[in-house]
């Protein structure tokens, strides 16, 4: 049974969407503020966070960045009333994985959350073995989601760790940045490869030596990324 923590200040809608996820049959877990939301997520482990973005005490960007801070990898679907292209894109960069607008339909949740567990169990090696990737002193755990660089552990996001994983598992294959955006995020960013570019860099930082000389993640120009297939 999936446990998920849903951070949202109205009660209606909390109820309304505990009721269809426990016939997705998860276990529920609500809260009503910011604070409180980051205290649950921090202190117990959810398979999901349903953080809304206007919430009291503490809004939900920031609670989204403190998640990610500790180094929690849940997931995060974050629900507001804003449709802005800014926010959709501050919610994608302080790490969550998907965005959903208010108004929506409880048909189109429930698919975006089923797609967040569908992609949590592709990259946990769920009914497969499990997979650890070596390029020199470059080590990808798939099973314990964790990378290593000469030994000494990379603090990556899960998507950060994502896009590692996926490119690292087919070394040589060029991804364009909207393969990448469907693969990681869904295909309902389109449009955002913006967001691509800035994990990439991001990325780059924590296991390249040299960024402009980078030894695994390679840029394909023009095209996309490619993880390199001569190490």
């Amino acid at each position: 049974m999936k446990r998920v923590l849903i951070i949202e200040d109205d009660k209606e809608i909390s109820d309304l969407l505990e009721i269809h996820l426990k016939d997705l049959e998860c276990s529920i877990d609500k809260v009503y503020d910011g604070i409180s939301g980051l205290q649950n997520a921090k202190s117990n482990s959810f398979d999901l966070i349903i953080l809304d973005v206007m919430l009291p005490k503490m809004d939900g960007f920031e609670v989204c960045r403190e998640i990610r801070k500790a180094e929690l990898k849940t997931p995060i679907l974050m629900l507001t009333s804003k449709s802005e292209e800014t926010d959709k894109v501050l919610g994608l960069e302080f790490g969550a994985d998907d965005y959903l607008t208010k108004p929506f339909s409880l048909r189109e949740f429930i698919a975006r959350v089923k797609a967040i567990f569908r992609r949590v169990n592709e990259f946990s090696g769920s009914g497969t073995e499990k997979k650890k990737l070596v390029f020199d002193a470059l080590v990808i755990d798939l099973d314990k989601r964790r990378v290593f660089l000469n030994n000494e552990t990379v603090d990556l996001t899960p998507k950060e760790f994502d896009l590692l994983f996926l490119m690292a598992s087919h070394p040589g294959k060029i991804y364009t940045r909207e393969n990448l955006l469907n693969l990681i995020w869904g295909t309902q960013y389109s449009g955002y490869e913006h967001t691509v570019n800035s994990h990439i860099n991001r990325l780059r930082n924590k296991i390249e030596k040299d960024i402009s000389d980078p030894k695994y993640i390679i840029t394909s120009w023009g095209v996309g990324y490619r993880f390199n297939d001569q190490i």
